[in-house]
């Protein structure tokens, strides 16, 4: 039993500044990590609505011009 207790070994807390550095770098790190979540959300969404715009120009490609027979000149 003497050996275990004669083991351990007490260190000084940190200082201040030490804290204040540790927290800082804490802070950062997960700032950066909601950030990129935050991008790699977004360029989900992005992903999947320029697909659906693409799908529904296709769509509209194949539909009737109707817009298109009042627009045009009446003397060709």
């Amino acid at each position: 039993m003497s050996d275990g207790i004669n083991r351990i070994v007490f260190l000084p807390p940190p200082s201040l500044d030490e804290r204040i550095g540790s927290y800082h770098v804490t802070r950062e790190f997960h700032r950066e990590v909601q950030y990129r979540e935050d991008f790699q959300n977004y360029c989900q969404w992005y992903r999947a609505t320029a697909e659906r715009n693409r799908r529904e120009l296709e769509k509209m490609r194949g539909d009737i011009n109707i817009f298109g027979w009042f627009s045009r000149r009446r003397g060709r």
